[in-house]
């Protein structure tokens, strides 16, 4: 049986603890000392460094006491902004936990975090035969997926990666999610006197203007996406805008769809730039490859198990965001994302239900059993 209260008490010690992204150290030290205590082996890898910050990935191991698949739990120690200060409200009449609204809550993704740690404690207390489980506790993740593409893959033996980080109750089975490309448009127009003598400039704002109404944005199909996220440039109203940046992002569950957005966009900007007579410069990245696990492989098989032994129905679907499953997938270790009850995530508003933090931790014992 989980025990609620230290499930909870250590949900919001966890979550007091800031640990915005690149900033994970003070939570870092506490889990490594937790981990430890519970008799695990346990490795900070130098992803910090290569990333820049304040740690590196914390990769935990519990030998296994019989054979059968290893597997791995993930989730990830940074939150987005604004992280700092949060204070934590339970709503018993609502069966809640919120911040008291002047922050997020920081369930993204230390609810994955408790629930892994209430885990490996049923599993020690219950004398729970198992394989192998690992455990990592990534950095980076909300601002690039860093944690997970220079995590030390040479110390992961998991077959199955199970990554805690989605929203909804217990119970979703996420199986696909994009690739993402980041588009960073620099157009360079002329300066002029905008009162005086505005048709000897060009104006970047009308550049990027005529780019956008050309351009196929947002939902483009049900597998891509499309979005000018940030615009920024000028320096006076009576001044023809010289420069202008773009930041854009494109996705897409097939890759050669995602090819052909990004070649849009850039292709688009460029036709605006020459019609003006303006200069472009564009660069693209590909941020991370989508990954695909099919609804009837064994790891999806497995948590069907699982969750028909806590009575919850399973759901198999796709997302249109990206996650640190998507990096592990493309170095080998076939990973799908599980729900942990987490909701309205990167806002104010940010809450998670006990119940399913409770089940979250069940959800995790149950896997271990199947494996």
């Amino acid at each position: 049986m989980v025990n609620e209260k230290r499930l909870l008490d250590e949900f919001i010690e966890l979550i007091k603890i800031d640990s915005e992204t690149s900033k994970e150290g003070s939570v870092a030290k506490v889990l490594v000392n937790k981990l430890e205590e519970l008799g695990l082996e346990v490795y900070v890898d130098d992803a910090g460094v290569k990333a820049g910050g304040e740690t590196g990935n914390i990769i935990a191991t519990l030998k296994g006491t019989r054979p059968g698949k290893a597997v791995l739990f993930s989730s990830h120690m940074d939150t987005v902004s604004p992280g700092k200060g949060i204070t934590p409200i339970i709503d018993e009449v609502n069966g809640i936990i919120k911040s008291d609204g002047t922050t997020i809550l920081g369930s993204d993704d230390k609810g994955g975090i408790a629930a892994i740690l209430e885990a490996i404690r049923l599993i020690k207390e219950n004398n729970i035969a198992h394989a192998d489980i690992q455990i990592v506790f990534s950095i980076w993740e909300e601002a690039g997926l860093f944690g997970a593409k220079y995590l030390d893959y040479s110390k992961i033996n998991a077959e199955y990666a199970f990554v805690l980080d989605g929203g909804g109750a217990p119970g979703k089975i996420i199986v696909k999610a994009p690739a993402q490309d980041s588009i960073q448009v620099k157009i360079k127009g002329k300066p002029a006197h905008a009162g005086v003598e505005p048709e000897k400039g060009i104006s970047a704002a009308m550049v990027a203007a005529r780019a956008i109404e050309n351009m196929k944005l947002l939902r483009i199909d049900e597998e891509t996406t499309a979005n000018i996220g940030i615009i920024k440039g000028g320096i006076a109203t009576n001044i023809v805008m010289p420069e202008l940046e773009i930041f854009a992002e494109a996705r897409s569950l097939s890759n050669s769809k995602l090819d052909t957005q990004t070649k849009h966009m850039v292709d688009t900007f460029k036709k605006a730039a020459e019609d003006f007579g303006a200069e472009v410069e564009i660069k693209t990245q590909r941020m991370y490859g989508a990954f695909s696990v099919d609804e009837n492989d064994e790891i999806v098989n497995l948590l069907k198990r699982a969750f028909t032994n806590m009575n919850i129905e399973p759901s198999v679907i796709s997302t249109g965001g990206g996650s640190d499953t998507n990096i592990l997938n493309a170095n080998g270790i076939k990973a799908v994302v599980l729900s942990v009850g987490m909701e309205k995530a990167h806002t104010l508003e940010e809450y998670i239900r006990i119940e399913d933090l409770i089940n979250s931790a069940k959800m995790l014992v149950e896997i271990v059993k199947e494996a």
